[in-house]
């Protein structure tokens, strides 16, 4: 059973579900319907026209709430086309779309509330939580209606690794589970709060993902591994990875493969992160300067005194020729 559900098994009553309040035609004079479109059957909203109206209201205080009521506005509708079993249950950091069972729910909005603190205290000096709305969850009954939704933050064409959750930050902020996938919900809000909290920095995915892959396991705990498993996932990364399919790990094309890339991919970020991080402040002033365009190359320079390619090649014990660092004129354009 998940740690943080050990709460409900106490002799307590199950709270009554709220009423079922409206999805809104309107926040305050913005006729927030006008802004959805479907996808799927599933509503999407227009955050670029609904920020613009939040940015020209008058004062700071109401346009954070402003921007709070527009989330919510956009989750009862969300609700709605998902079906009567889900409803949108909040506390005051968080909100939680889903099906769980008003106990299950309340104790998985605590733990998102907890776990945001602890990413804070991990990640001190590096993460920088929007202060507008809250941390949204949207937790489907099924993997079908998942990956319908997902659907539209991917291109039309391309095969794309699965998962079992997934940080959306266009234009609301959000990430999303399966419930079938209950037992590793811990695991899936610690690494796609992280990525919220990362989402303020141009991070290369491999950084970005290095940090949220090691941050989850510092706060859910790493499984005791099999006896020779270190050495044969070295091996592993050393067959796999080379002067070309590096450059795919540096421009962050390899993690949207699937398969061997997508897995192999995650580990390398997670050693090579878990590597630089062991002296916090250089390691820090790296993160917050780190730029997408180039990997972080010129930033590991700056502050860590160091060559990517050269870190990595220590990593799978190789020759260091400069070809195993960031080189931006290999990468695909997107």
């Amino acid at each position: 059973m998940l740690g943080f559900l050990r709460s409900l098994l106490s002799d307590a009553a199950p709270p009554a579900p709220a009423a079922r309040a409206p999805a809104p035609a309107w926040v305050e004079d913005l006729r927030f319907e006008r802004h959805l479109a479907t996808h799927e059957g599933y509503p999407i909203a227009d955050w670029h026209a609904v920020r613009a109206w939040v940015d020209a209201l008058p004062e700071e205080k109401r346009r954070g709430a402003a921007w709070s009521a527009c989330e919510r506005a956009w989750l009862l509708h969300l609700r709605d086309a998902l079906g009567k079993q889900f409803h949108l249950q909040e506390s005051d950091s968080a909100a939680l779309l889903s099906s769980l069972e008003p106990p299950v729910a309340r104790a998985v909005l605590d733990y998102m509330a907890r776990t945001l603190r602890r990413i804070g205290a991990v990640l001190k000096g590096i993460v920088d939580p929007d202060p507008w709305g809250k941390d949204i969850l949207v937790v489907f009954d099924d993997e079908e209606s998942y990956y319908r939704y997902v659907s539209y933050y991917y291109p039309e064409r391309g095969e794309f690794a699965t998962s079992g959750g997934m940080h959306i930050h266009a234009g609301c902020s959000h990430f999303v589970a399966i419930t079938g996938a209950l037992p590793q919900l811990e695991t899936v809000i610690s690494h796609e709060m992280t990525h919220a909290c990362l989402e303020h920095l141009p991070l290369p995915l491999w950084l970005n993902e290095g940090l949220a892959v090691n941050t989850e396991q510092r706060l859910t705990g790493v499984p005791r591994p099999e006896y020779g498993a270190a050495e044969k996932l070295h091996e592993r990364l050393r067959r796999f990875w080379s002067v070309v399919s590096i450059q795919e790990f540096w421009s962050g094309a390899s993690f949207h493969r699937p398969g061997e890339s997508n897995k192999l991919s995650y580990d390398l970020a997670r050693i090579l992160v878990e590597q630089l991080a062991r002296d916090w402040e250089p390691f820090r002033e790296f993160v917050v300067r780190a730029e997408r365009a180039d990997a972080g190359a010129a930033a590991a320079r700056d502050h860590l005194n160091l060559d990517l390619g050269h870190a990595v090649t220590a990593i799978l014990e190789r020759d260091t020729p400069k070809s195993w660092s960031p080189d931006p004129t290999k990468w695909e354009k997107p």
